[in-house]
């Protein structure tokens, strides 16, 4: 019998390593030398992009795309929605195969989700819309140009020429301007027309102001020092095409002076029935926020319903896109498709919306942070992240396609209760 000296000494017995041996342990990761490719192989989450992006993009344009109205409250109360959801899985489901796609204002996609309309994109990088739009392609899913875009209508349609490609519509003070851009819309093959109906006027974006954002970008002192830390994305700004809204023909002025000039707040129903007269294809309508227009609107015949508050860079404490969608789903959820924005940062908020009825998503920031942070390719890495998120929630939650998913699967928890009202 050995005595524990013996077996301690045996434990701790020494040996001359093998290289062999060790490799067969270890994997040593050969270097990346590509410096993009580097840092997006990195970002893990839509929030590692964005402390890239952040890094890369001189403050004014970083704040354009990060902020939102007054004290920003409406934002981080939809983020927050989305942080409060627990979910409820099954088991002993076989997931081994999940199917994302799905129909929505009648025409496919590959995902539950799709790229919001974003303006002044070619400010945050240079590739803007353009890179947007042939990721969006590339992943089967649909792009929304906006009418504040960097990229015209057909300069989309040339990026992206067998994909879905949707147009973001405000009426502007001279209808003729909207008219001709609804019907260069339709002649360039777009098949969705994005009504925006929460911008009567702008929001009171103060970073915006304290930044004194404009386009083109007015030269201080700081914003010299801010881009000369930053010298691809300046090497860019000058050695890339003339910066200008690609649909509009006036430009300069603060941000809400361009959106004062360009919004109208004598918008009526009567400007949605004649857009809809001139519009051969689906008809929806972005910037509802309560379930009374949301009943009219499915009453008129529109074809799809958005919930969203701009994400949050209009009415500041407006309500919250996800916490209103169950209460509309219920009202007109039959009637009409109901989509969401607001506050989307990773694909299991996309689930949970699709769980709560909405037959699609949304995504405005998740994808202008990728594109900061590496152009097309931070784009695609945005896509890439998202999908990925939106296949192992459904995989843990075990079901295998969209319609499997029930509000079972979902609690909305609330941190904010209304009180009653005074009597």
């Amino acid at each position: 019998m050995r005595t524990p000296t013996a077996m301690t000494s045996a434990r701790q017995q020494r040996q001359v390593p093998n290289p062999r041996e060790l490799f067969d342990l270890v994997g040593f990761k050969k270097p990346q030398l590509d410096a993009k490719k580097r840092r997006l192989d990195a970002a893990l989450t839509i929030e590692d992009l964005r402390r890239i992006a952040k890094k890369r993009t001189p403050k004014a344009a970083f704040d354009y795309t990060d902020g939102s109205a007054e004290g920003e409250i409406s934002l981080a109360r939809a983020r927050q929605a989305f942080s409060d959801v627990e979910f409820h899985p099954s088991i002993l489901h076989d997931v081994s195969k999940v199917d994302t796609s799905t129909t929505i204002f009648g025409g496919p996609s590959a995902m539950p989700f799709g790229i919001a309309p974003t303006g002044f994109t070619r400010l945050m990088q240079t590739e803007g819309e353009e890179a947007g739009a042939g990721a969006a392609g590339a992943a089967g899913i649909p792009f929304t140009l906006s009418t504040l875009g960097t990229t015209t209508i057909e300069g989309v349609k040339a990026v992206n020429p067998t994909g879905r490609n949707w147009f973001q519509l405000y009426v502007m003070r001279k209808r003729e301007i909207s008219y001709g851009l609804v019907e260069r819309a339709a002649a360039a093959g777009f098949d969705t027309l994005m009504f925006t109906v929460d911008t009567p006027v702008a929001g009171a974006r103060l970073r915006d102001k304290r930044n004194g954002f404009s386009i083109p970008p007015q030269i201080s002192l700081s914003t010299v020092l801010d881009t000369a830390i930053r010298p691809a994305w300046w090497f860019d700004f000058l050695t890339t095409r003339k910066l200008e809204f690609a649909s509009l023909t006036e430009t300069g002025g603060t941000v809400g002076e361009l959106l004062d000039y360009a919004m109208d707040p004598s918008i009526s129903y009567d400007d949605l029935a004649e857009i809809r007269a001139l519009w051969p294809g689906k008809l929806v309508v972005k910037g509802v926020q309560n379930v009374p227009d949301s009943r009219k609107l499915a009453d008129l015949g529109v074809d799809g319903i958005i919930l969203s508050n701009h994400g949050g860079r209009q009415l500041d404490r407006a309500p919250i896109p996800f916490h209103l969608l169950p209460e509309v789903v219920r009202e007109v959820g039959r009637d009409t498709e109901i989509a969401i924005d607001t506050g989307i940062m990773n694909g299991a908020d996309i689930v949970a919306a699709i769980a709560l009825g909405a037959k699609f998503t949304l995504i405005g920031r998740a994808y202008l942070y990728g594109l900061m942070a590496g152009g097309r390719a931070g784009v695609d890495k945005a896509i890439s992240i998202l999908s990925d998120q939106v296949v192992r929630t459904m995989k843990l939650l075990e079901v295998t396609s969209l319609a499997e998913l029930t509000s079972a699967h979902v609690t909305q928890l609330q941190r904010v209760v209304p009180r009653p009202p005074f009597s």
